[in-house]
């Protein structure tokens, strides 16, 4: 018998832990959005146990030490005055806001879109979106003073044309607000929504607009017939989600334009948790108040896509 030497297999080194984070970097980095969103949205829903108990901060993360109250807080919410106040204001801010800032985002991206002219048309989107990377607190500054009743740009150009006879003080009047609320966000958030539907509009073959021309279709006929059709999931996609958003008015927003004069129509329900989380230490009731912002906004993003889908038989999930 001839003698066969069999190799000796060694076993392979174990890399340590970051050496193998690091060999899969590119699937760490992928990983970091889903990380992201299960730890800053997620992970905090554990607060919500806090709305059944009666809870006191000394007891840190243990929200069971407390004495469960169950239903009770929602009960008193739905029995507070100022609960419905907010709500109604709520609902009027983001009713306003969605048909302006929606519809004028939509109006923003057809007409840079129909631009011809390239460089006039990267000016005018670039002036349009950089109001959004503008901070709330430096935004609320320039539109007090936009329309200040002292020798704000606004009043004086009313005054002159004589549209006015005196002073109005915009910023300061109850039945005004909703609507400089819906106005300030078209001014910040427009331009960057539009930036959604001129990607879609990229999408859109250009042959459907060749054979437009060759048939004599106008400039507003193409927009009409072929433009806005060609971008209709993406509109749905869009207003869907911005019903979803109804109640979520926006804090800063809110808080930074309302003043004194304007509190009985500023005050809206994320206000309203703030002051019972931050200003009465209301822990319990200011979470109640977040869980029932919370399921009207699922509630409303299922029956939007429930509609949708009914209408035309697509929704977007």
């Amino acid at each position: 018998m001839s003698a066969q030497s069999s190799a000796v297999v060694k076993p392979k080194k174990q890399l340590g832990f970051w050496r193998q984070v690091w060999r899969q970097k590119q699937l760490v980095i992928l990983s970091l959005p889903v990380i992201f969103v299960i730890l800053f949205n997620y992970v905090p829903l554990w607060g919500w146990l806090v709305a059944f108990f009666n809870y006191k901060p000394t007891t840190g993360f243990n929200v069971f030490a407390n004495e469960f109250r169950g239903l009770e807080y929602f009960q008193a919410l739905f029995q507070d005055e100022y609960f419905w106040r907010g709500l109604k204001n709520s609902l009027g801010m983001g009713v306003l806001k969605i048909i302006f800032s929606y519809v004028f985002s939509l109006m923003l991206a057809v007409m840079i879109n129909e631009v011809r002219v390239s460089w006039f048309k990267r000016t005018v989107q670039t002036i349009s979106y950089l109001p959004h990377f503008v901070s709330w607190v430096v935004a609320a500054n320039l539109i007090f003073v936009t329309f200040s009743p002292d020798s704000g740009i606004v009043n004086e150009v009313l005054l002159a044309l004589g549209i006015i006879d005196h002073p109005v003080s915009f910023m300061g009047m109850p039945n005004l607000f909703w609507l400089m609320v819906a106005l300030a966000d078209v001014w910040k958030s427009a331009g960057y929504n539009a930036i959604v539907y001129l990607a879609a509009m990229t999408s859109i073959d250009p042959s459907l607009y060749e054979s437009a021309d060759i048939d004599g279709a106008g400039r507003f006929s193409k927009i009409w017939n072929i433009t806005l059709p060609s971008i209709t999931p993406t509109i749905k996609i869009l207003l869907v989600l911005s019903i979803g958003r109804l109640l979520s008015v926006g804090f800063e927003q809110v808080y930074l334009l309302k003043s004194a004069s304007t509190t009985e129509t500023a005050s809206t329900l994320e206000v309203y948790i703030y002051d019972f989380y931050m200003k009465y230490g209301m822990w319990a009731q200011g979470s109640a108040m977040s869980i029932f912002n919370s399921l009207v906004s699922v509630v409303l993003i299922v029956g939007c896509n429930l509609l949708a889908k009914r209408l035309d038989g697509e929704g977007i999930m």
